[in-house]
């Protein structure tokens, strides 16, 4: 099953697979600090999905603020599951799901340059490297495949090697945030604000993201 989410912009804010229908939780985890209204669209191929199943996700949806829920799928099992909880449902053949899917894929930049602050409620997520060239403020989330880098506060939540890529790294000028995510492991960040002002980074050492100095080599 994979999922797009969109905020009014039209801008697909995530697209992302998922796996396990019983156990959601942390997938969700980190939209809950969007604020603005979102629209969710499913796209189930050949996956027989039961009512069941679908409340569990649509109250997880609901969570996050997602106004507009829409299923698309080749199985009746599925449409009828959606119907029964008046998810707008629509059956439409295996190839016309894949071409939704690969186009709305196509338009995901790779590498993104943000120059300015992301505010609470705000999101922003690559397909590569993710720089920002500003403060990422509390209630703000920022995600990429890759590294993330943060010329200024981070100060939100940041989830690096969204892929599962355990290499990547989380650096910034100045290194508070509420929570860190690389691949699968999470830190929580410190109650204590940083006593000094140097570039940190973030990087996962035997299953458990620590932070140490981000020295940047002079190649000259």
């Amino acid at each position: 099953m994979e999922i797009v989410l969109k905020n009014t912009k039209s801008e697909n804010l995530e697209i992302f697979s998922l796996l396990d229908l019983d156990n959601i939780h942390e997938t969700f985890k980190s939209f809950s600090f969007i604020k603005e209204p979102l629209e969710a669209k499913i796209f189930a191929v050949s996956e027989s999905i039961s009512s069941h199943q679908l409340a569990k996700l649509k109250t997880h949806l609901n969570k996050v603020n997602v106004c507009s829920l829409h299923i698309y799928s080749n199985n009746r099992n599925t449409i009828l599951s959606g119907k029964s909880l008046k998810i707008d449902s629509v059956f439409i053949k295996e190839q016309e799901i894949k071409k939704k899917l690969l186009s709305l894929n196509s338009k995901k930049k790779n590498d993104i340059l943000h120059k300015g602050t992301v505010r609470s409620g705000e999101r922003i997520s690559s397909n590569g490297n993710l720089c920002i060239i500003g403060d990422v403020n509390p209630g703000a989330i920022v995600s990429a495949k890759k590294n993330i880098y943060v010329w200024g506060k981070l100060l939100g939540i940041a989830f690096a090697g969204k892929s599962g890529n355990k290499n990547a790294s989380i650096a910034s000028l100045y290194l508070n945030p509420l929570q860190l995510r690389i691949a699968d492991v999470i830190a929580i960040g410190p109650k204590d604000k940083p006593k000094n002002y140097y570039p940190e980074i973030a990087v996962i050492d035997k299953q458990t993201i620590i932070i140490k100095p981000h020295i940047i080599e002079n190649k000259n």
